[in-house]
């Protein structure tokens, strides 16, 4: 089963120099129908005005995951990391049992467009840690790379939960087929451009929650970028606010 929720009935969070599109509910968007998948708890879709940003905050117990799609982002910490986040990047951050960072958009001309991602960890209070990689297109062209895994496979950042995610590009006559195993869950949500998967229609922003599927299809894309999530069949609600 393939359920699909489109982009344009994502939460909306309008702050001038901050534009949010929030997939599940996140701060003052609220659906108790939107209330995460499995352990994948948020998917912000963030464009931030040139110099601006977000304040050091702190966190805890999250698996946080920070996805540049255009311009730059530099990330500051309390465990003393500093660094700039650009397309082809993806940055890991364990809050544990506490960590307060910034995230500024580090260009002062051109705004920044990423995916914050929030995992819920298997275990809390763990010691926080912080993970950076950088994948060429080219491994990610017309096929999934995994990019985040429990054992760190493949060169993926390690994340303390049982969960994958694997990103890819689709043009043209590219295309892709992925097995699932059907007793797991898997999230799809499409980053941008637009593309078929098992004959469904996506664009830019959609998103579906995909259960008891054998495999997934993707085709007929149009400068599609793609994350695909692997997650535990486990219908878990966790609170937000």
């Amino acid at each position: 089963m393939i359920e699909q929720r489109l982009s344009e009935q994502r939460g909306l969070g309008d702050h001038g120099w901050l534009h949010s599109r929030h997939t599940f509910s996140f701060a003052s968007y609220w659906d108790p129908k939107q209330v995460g998948f499995s352990d994948l708890l948020v998917i912000n879709d963030d464009q931030v005005a040139a110099g601006r940003g977000f304040g050091a905050h702190p966190h805890s117990n999250m698996e946080i995951i920070s996805y540049v799609l255009e311009g730059a982002l530099a990330h500051k910490d309390s465990m003393g990391t500093g660094s700039v986040i650009v397309p082809g990047d993806v940055q890991l951050m364990s809050a544990g049992s506490g960590v307060t960072h910034s995230e500024f958009n580090h260009s002062g001309e051109e705004s920044v467009h990423f995916l914050q991602i929030w995992i819920v960890p298997a275990e809390n209070g763990t010691k926080p840690g912080y993970q950076q990689v950088s994948v060429p297109e080219a491994d990610k062209r017309g096929q999934f790379r995994l990019i985040v895994s429990p054992k760190g496979d493949a060169g993926s950042l390690t994340v303390r939960q049982d969960m994958k995610i694997y990103a890819g590009f689709f043009d043209g006559a590219e295309q892709a087929t992925v097995a699932l195993d059907p007793e797991r869950y898997a999230y799809i949500h499409v980053a941008r451009g637009s593309i078929k998967v098992n004959g469904i229609e996506f664009r830019t922003g959609d998103g579906a929650r995909v259960r008891q599927e054998d495999k997934l299809t993707f085709t007929d894309g149009d400068q599609a970028e793609v994350l695909l999530f692997d997650l535990r069949p486990v219908e878990v609600n966790h609170p937000t606010r």
